[in-house]
């Protein structure tokens, strides 16, 4: 597969990058990202990968667009408001980027549908707010051998990593990787949401773009990506660091047993 002259001046930044190039720029233009939820973190992340010529992409999003949204999710406009989300995605990346295969799920992920849902993806994103849809991705990327590029905000506070288990199956336990699991094991008896919390605005772009920029690194092989370590960012500071993470040997995903059954 060659670069057009179209895309050689579309895409000539990366190209110029020597972490990327023109057969990173390939593995990209074949590359298939699905986005779990297109609010303040997924929204960002997706406009970033369309730009930067991710091929196909398949957004799953039960919800529709509301005021209260427009405060920190950049992909919607006032317009909008009443829409669906995976469907006012799909006009906008195909505007900011025409070769985009977009495939729309209007639709609520669990554990029932994860794997068809997330079966394919070459990097699964995960932006939702809930910890049930969370451990549902969790599972099926751990199934589906996937890497999970993966997200969290709450007032000033933010956090991304990086999980790839399901790559490190069979191996002994200090060589295997951690799912999101071996991070939160348990659903938390007080679930926070931002709609409970609040969260400010900004932020939620700086993790957005965090998320496309490691699932852009695991699709064109470069730098050092976070899996095995989360990044915890607060806004009030403006410090960031990341903390080692590590396989859980009573992960109930992972950890059960080599196939995590």
């Amino acid at each position: 597969m060659s670069l057009t002259p179209e895309e050689l001046e579309r895409y000539a930044r990366h190209i110029m990058l020597r972490e990327v190039g023109g057969p990173g720029q390939q593995k990209l233009l074949k590359a298939h990202v699905v986005l779990v939820g297109l609010g303040a973190l997924g929204g960002p992340a997706a406009m970033y990968l369309a730009a930067a010529g991710v091929g196909r992409m398949t957004l799953i999003d039960d919800d529709s667009v509301s005021l209260s949204n427009l405060q920190r999710q950049v992909l919607f406009r006032t317009a909008d408001i009443g829409r669906r989300k995976v469907d006012v995605a799909s006009g906008a990346l195909k505007a900011i980027n025409p070769g985009l295969a977009v495939v729309a799920r209007g639709m609520r992920l669990t554990d029932e549908n994860a794997i068809p849902l997330l079966s394919g993806a070459d990097v699964v994103i995960d932006g939702s707010d809930s910890f049930a849809t969370r451990f549902a991705v969790n599972q099926a990327c751990y199934k589906l051998g996937a890497p999970l590029v993966s997200g969290a905000v709450g007032r000033w506070s933010a956090q991304a990593s990086v999980f790839k288990a399901g790559l490190t199956k069979g191996k002994p336990l200090k060589e295997r990787l951690p799912c999101y699991r071996c991070f939160v094991p348990e659903l938390p008896d007080n679930e926070e949401t931002c709609a409970a919390v609040g969260v400010v605005g900004p932020l939620t772009g700086v993790v957005g773009a965090r998320l496309a920029l490691e699932a852009m690194k695991e699709i064109v092989g470069a730098g050092e990506g976070l899996a095995g370590r989360v990044w915890l960012f607060d806004g009030l500071s403006g410090d960031g660091r990341t903390v080692q993470l590590s396989a859980d040997p009573a992960c109930p995903v992972c950890g059960a047993s080599e196939t995590g059954s």
